[in-house]
């Protein structure tokens, strides 16, 4: 077995492991409610980094204009419980109408 194999099929367990510790720890393991909002806050906190470093950078420097401009459309969108499908062209065509005028 090569050493690839074996971190393949190491990541693999651990995945398991991860996804099998949810439905057997449920209810024997009670969380403080400090703890628990924290884990909401720093899930959004990394959802946010996320969503900044997509949306403002390609390769090594800025995205231009137009990328974030679409993403804040999609935002926009969703924030008004627009539709999936709506969220996603309204962000596409803004960033495309951005490109088509000549806004990078």
């Amino acid at each position: 077995m090569n050493a690839t194999l074996a971190c393949i099929l190491a990541l693999a367990a651990g995945t398991y492991v991860f996804r099998l510790a949810g439905p057997v720890l449920h209810g024997r393991v009670e969380l403080p409610a400090r703890f628990q909002e924290m884990l909401t806050v720093g899930a959004t906190v990394l959802l946010v980094a996320l969503l900044a470093t997509g949306a403002l950078t390609e390769g090594q420097g800025f995205a231009g204009w137009a990328r974030p401009a679409g993403v804040l459309a999609g935002g926009v969108l969703a924030w008004r419980r627009a539709p999936f499908a709506v969220v996603v062209v309204g962000a596409a065509a803004t960033t495309a109408l951005l490109r088509l005028a000549g806004v990078q």
